[in-house]
C-alpha cells in the first residue's frame, strides 16, 4: 500500500486511509500515519474492512495537533475505531491541543465511525473538528463520546477547555450540526444546569440509506422507554433528514458503552461482524 500524496511531506501527526472496491470486495489500497498517530488495519479485505486509529503515548500532549483523512469508495463498508479511549494530558503551559477528521463517503458506502471516548486530565485543553462528506446514497454511523476525566484518582470535569464540532454533509448540504463547548469560565461545570451528576455524554448519528432500518428501529425504542427519575442513564431521540440522532447522558462511561452497543449492534450484519463483542 502506498501513502496518499497529500501527505507524504512528513508533516506530523496526519493519517490515512482510502478504501475501494476491489473484484467485489472491501479493500484498504492506502493507508499511512507519521507519529504521533497510528493507523492499524487488521481488516484490509472482506466484506468490510477495520481500521483503528491511536497514538504513540496513548494520547495527546501539549502541543499536539494531529488528523485523520478518510475516504471510502464506491460500494466499500469500512469500520473505523480507536484502540483505546484519547486521553488529553495536562497541559499547563496552555498549548493548543486538537484533532481533526475529514471523511469523504462516496456513493453506495458505509462507514461505521465508532472511537473509543476522550478523556480530558485536568488542566487539558481540547479542541477537535470532525467533517463527513456523503455521496446520495451513502451510509454514515457516527459516534462521538467524551468523560468527565479521571474519576477514580478525583478528577471530575476539570479541564481547562474542550471543544468539540461536528459537521455532517449530503451531496454538499449540511444536514447536521453538533457543536459544544465546556470551560470553567462558563461557570462551575459540575453545577445541576451543566452536567450534573453525569460522568459521559454521547452522540450517535445514523444517517443514509444503508441505516435507515436502524435509525427507525433506535426511534421506535427510545419512544418506547419509559422516563425514570433521576435515573442513572438518560437517552433522547430525533429524527434527521434520512436518519436519527441519539444523545446519551450517563453517570459511567461503562452504562452509555453499553447503551451504545446496543443500537450499534444490528449493524454487525452489513459490516460481516460485530466490532464491540470484545470490547464494550
Amino acid at each position: 500500500m502506498v501513502a496518499p500524496a497529500e501527505i507524504r511531506t512528513g508533516e506530523k501527526g496526519c493519517a490515512a486511509l482510502e478504501v475501494k472496491l476491489v473484484f467485489g470486495e472491501s479493500t484498504v489500497t492506502s493507508a499511512f500515519a507519521t507519529s504521533p498517530m497510528k493507523l492499524l488495519t487488521p481488516i484490509t479485505r472482506g466484506r468490510s474492512v477495520w481500521a483503528y486509529s491511536s497514538s504513540f503515548g496513548g494520547g495527546l500532549v501539549a502541543g499536539d495537533e494531529t488528523r485523520l483523512d478518510l475516504k471510502i469508495g464506491t460500494g466499500t463498508r469500512s469500520f473505523l475505531g480507536t484502540q483505546a479511549s484519547t486521553k488529553v494530558y495536562r497541559n499547563p503551559a496552555r498549548r493548543p491541543c486538537g484533532h481533526t477528521t475529514h471523511a469523504v463517503l462516496e456513493a453506495d458506502s458505509l462507514m461505521v465511525f465508532a472511537p473509543d471516548p476522550v478523556q480530558a486530565f485536568a488542566n487539558s485543553r481540547y479542541t477537535q473538528c470532525q467533517e463527513f462528506h456523503l455521496a446520495p446514497g451513502a451510509g454514515l454511523a457516527f459516534v462521538d463520546w467524551f468523560s468527565s476525566g479521571r474519576v477514580a484518582r478525583g478528577e471530575r470535569w476539570e479541564f481547562e477547555r474542550f471543544q468539540s464540532r461536528n459537521d455532517v454533509f449530503i451531496a454538499g448540504e449540511r444536514v447536521f450540526v453538533d457543536s459544544i463547548l465546556l470551560s470553567p469560565e462558563q461557570g462551575l461545570l459540575t453545577s445541576q444546569h451543566c452536567v450534573g451528576r453525569f460522568n459521559c455524554f454521547a452522540v450517535l448519528l445514523l444517517v443514509g440509506v444503508p441505516v435507515q432500518d436502524a435509525a427507525q428501529c433506535l426511534l421506535r425504542q427510545i419512544s418506547a422507554r419509559p422516563v425514570e427519575r433521576r435515573g442513572h442513564l438518560v437517552c433522547s431521540a430525533s429524527p434527521i433528514r434520512d436518519g436519527a440522532l441519539l444523545r446519551i447522558a450517563g453517570e459511567s462511561v461503562e452504562q452509555v458503552g453499553r447503551e451504545l452497543h446496543r443500537h450499534l449492534q444490528p449493524l454487525s450484519e452489513l459490516l460481516g461482524d460485530d466490532p464491540w463483542a470484545r470490547k464494550w
